[in-house]
C-alpha cells in the first residue's frame, strides 16, 4: 500500500509556527523557568552566574536543583571554590537526557547511569563525570550518587519542581553533589596548597621567560584561584623554547588579551601527575582556553610517544621534558616548544629552526625535533592524532580541487563534440 505524505496541508504560515517553537525550544532558560520559586533563589544565583551560556543550547536536559535551605550548609563550602571549580560543580547537577517523573519511577534498582555536563568538559576521571540514579522498590525514594562507590556525595530527590515535557525537568534534591576528585569537603579542614607558580618556575631554572610573562599578564592569579578543586595542570616552555621560536611567529607582539589566551592555553583545569599523563584516556584535552573561547576550540592533543608525553596543538608538537612540580592539586611540567594554538598562529605546521636541547640536569635526551610536516598531515595515522576536523579540511580541500579539475574537463569534450557536429 502506497505512503502518503500530506505536504499540501503544511502550509507557510504552519512551517513558520513551527520554525518559531523550535527556536524558542533550543533556547530554554533555566533561570527563567527556576525564578517563580523563590525558594531556589540561591541555586538560579550560582546557575545564572555560572552556566546560563552553557544550558542555552541545550533542548532536552533534567536539572537536579538544591533549594535554598540545604544550599545554605554549603554555601560557604562554595564561596571558597573559584569561579571556574564552582560551574563544574554546577555542571554535575545538568543531566543531558530529559527524564519525566514516570521515567525516575520505572528506574530498575540496579540504577541508571546519565551523563551529566561536567563529563562533557573531559575533565572528569573515566566516567565519574556521570551519576548513578537509584530507585528503592519498596520506599519508592529516588537517589543520586557518584559512579564511585567509595564517594561520599549523594543526595535524594524531595519532589519535581516544573516540567515541559520531552525538553526539560527539574527536580528538587536534599543536598550538593560533589563531583569524584574535587577537594569540596576537605577544603573546610585543610588550608590551600596556595603556591606561587612564578616562584617555583624561577626555583625550578630555565623558565625565566615564562615566569616574567605570566606576571606581566596577571593571569597567574587565575591560575592561583584554580588550585582548589579539580586543580590545575601546567605546561611551561624552557628558555630554551622560547629562543627557538621562528622569527615570523611574534608572540611579544601580540595584543594583551591574546597573549593571555596563549598562556591560558598552556593549563588543563585538572591535576594530573606525570602518570595520568602517560595512560590519559581521553587525548584531546580542553584548557582554560577552552573556558574562555568556547567548547572544541584551543585543544591539545596529549599521547604517549617513544616513551614520552607528547603535546600536539596541531601546528606544534612537543614533548614533556622534566617535572617541575608535583603536589595535588598543582603540577607543573616543562616542554621542549612553545605551545601556540593555530586559532592565533595559523593552520600550517610551525617548525622550529633547531630540535630542542636538553635541559641542565634534566638527564633527559633532547626532545626530538617532531613538528608535523605538510606531507604527515595526509599520510597514515601517527601515534598521535590531529585535532578534530584538522585532517578532513585538508581532505575536503584537495577532493574540491581535483573536482574542479574533472568538471573542466568534461566541459571541454562537450564543448569540442559540438564543434564537430
Amino acid at each position: 500500500m502506497a505512503i502518503t505524505f500530506l505536504i499540501s496541508h503544511f502550509t507557510p504560515t504552519a512551517l513558520l509556527y513551527f520554525l518559531l517553537l523550535s527556536s524558542s525550544i533550543h533556547a530554554l532558560n533555566i533561570t527563567t523557568l527556576l525564578s517563580p520559586y523563590p525558594d531556589f533563589s540561591d541555586f538560579t544565583d550560582l546557575i545564572s552566574s555560572s552556566i546560563s551560556g552553557d544550558l542555552l543550547p541545550r533542548s532536552s536536559l533534567t536539572l537536579l536543583a538544591v533549594p535554598n535551605p540545604f544550599l545554605s550548609s554549603t554555601s560557604a563550602l562554595t564561596r571558597r571554590l573559584s569561579p571556574s571549580s564552582r560551574a563544574d560543580v554546577l555542571r554535575y547537577h545538568v543531566l543531558l537526557e530529559y527524564l519525566s517523573p514516570a521515567a525516575l519511577l520505572r528506574i530498575p534498582p540496579s540504577g541508571k547511569l546519565v551523563t551529566t555536563l561536567y563529563q562533557t568538559t573531559g575533565r572528569a576521571t573515566n566516567n565519574f563525570g556521570s551519576v548513578n540514579i537509584t530507585r528503592d522498590p519498596s520506599t519508592g525514594v529516588v537517589s543520586i550518587r557518584s559512579p564511585a562507590s567509595f564517594s561520599p556525595s549523594n543526595a535524594t530527590v524531595l519532589s519535581l519542581v516544573t516540567n515541559l515535557p520531552y525538553n526539560v525537568s527539574i527536580f528538587s534534591v536534599n543536598s550538593l553533589l560533589v563531583p569524584y576528585g574535587f577537594d569540596l569537603m576537605a577544603s573546610e579542614t585543610r588550608p590551600p596548597l596556595g603556591l606561587n607558580i612564578t616562584k617555583a618556575l624561577i626555583d625550578g631554572h630555565n623558565f625565566n621567560v615564562a615566569a616574567s610573562m605570566l606576571a606581566a599578564s596577571g593571569v597567574v592569579e587565575e591560575f592561583e584561584a584554580d588550585e582548589g578543586g579539580a586543580g590545575i595542570t601546567l605546561f611551561v616552555p624552557t628558555d630554551t623554547a622560547f629562543s627557538n621560536l621562528p622569527s615570523n611567529v611574534r608572540l611579544q607582539s601580540l595584543a594583551a588579551d591574546k597573549k593571555a589566551v596563549v598562556l591560558k592555553f598552556h593549563v588543563l583545569h585538572s591535576y594530573y601527575p606525570l602518570g595520568s599523563l602517560e595512560s590519559i584516556v581521553n587525548p584531546v584535552q580542553p584548557t582554560l582556553a577552552t573556558e574562555d573561547m568556547g567548547a572544541g576550540s584551543y585543544t591539545l592533543n596529549i599521547s604517549r610517544i617513544n616513551g614520552s608525553v607528547a603535546i600536539n596543538t596541531g601546528i606544534v608538537q612537543a614533548s614533556v621534558t622534566q617535572t617541575v612540580f608535583d603536589q595535588k592539586p598543582v603540577s607543573i611540567f616543562g616542554v621542549s616548544e612553545v605551545l601556540l594554538p593555530r586559532e592565533i598562529f595559523g593552520k600550517n605546521p610551525i617548525l622550529t629552526p633547531r630540535p630542542g636541547t636538553p635541559l641542565p640536569g634534566s638527564g633527559g635526551a633532547p626532545p626530538p625535533n617532531i613538528s608535523p610536516s605538510p606531507e604527515s598531515l595526509t599520510g597514515p595515522p601517527s601515534h598521535l592524532s590531529s585535532p578534530p576536523g584538522f585532517r578532513e579540511e585538508i581532505r575536503s580541500e584537495a577532493a574540491a580541487a581535483v573536482g574542479g579539475l574533472g568538471s573542466f574537463g568534461i566541459a571541454s569534450c562537450c564543448i569540442g563534440l559540438y564543434l564537430m557536429v
